[in-house]
């Protein structure tokens, strides 16, 4: 499988290393226990978390191409923000833990 648009570049920077990330792109796609539909939802909520814009709208036009509803993107997207937003409301707490 060859690299998505966005890493294409690097082909050119350093061949070696890029050959290393086509690897890691086939193994990440490849057909296994998880169906196309949920691991498009998973890199779009990944996606979405990382501030990806173009990723994420180009994974939700691929996920409806797939037959995916606007309200499972925005059950993933939902998903993403809390998970990702925990870790803010975590570390926040210590602002307040060992006060002197």
């Amino acid at each position: 499988m060859s690299l998505p648009p966005f890493l294409k570049a690097m082909e050119s920077y350093d061949p070696e290393f890029a050959q290393a990330m086509e690897k890691i792109v086939s193994l990440s796609l490849m057909e296994g226990s998880l169906d196309p539909k949920t691991r498009t939802l998973i890199a779009l909520a990944l996606d979405a978390a990382h501030g990806a814009s173009e990723g994420v709208a180009s994974l939700a036009q691929q996920a409806r191409k797939m037959g995916v509803t606007d309200q499972e993107i925005a059950e993933a997207l939902r998903l993403a923000y809390f998970t990702s937003g925990n870790s803010v409301l975590i570390s926040s707490f210590s602002a307040f833990t060992n006060k002197e």
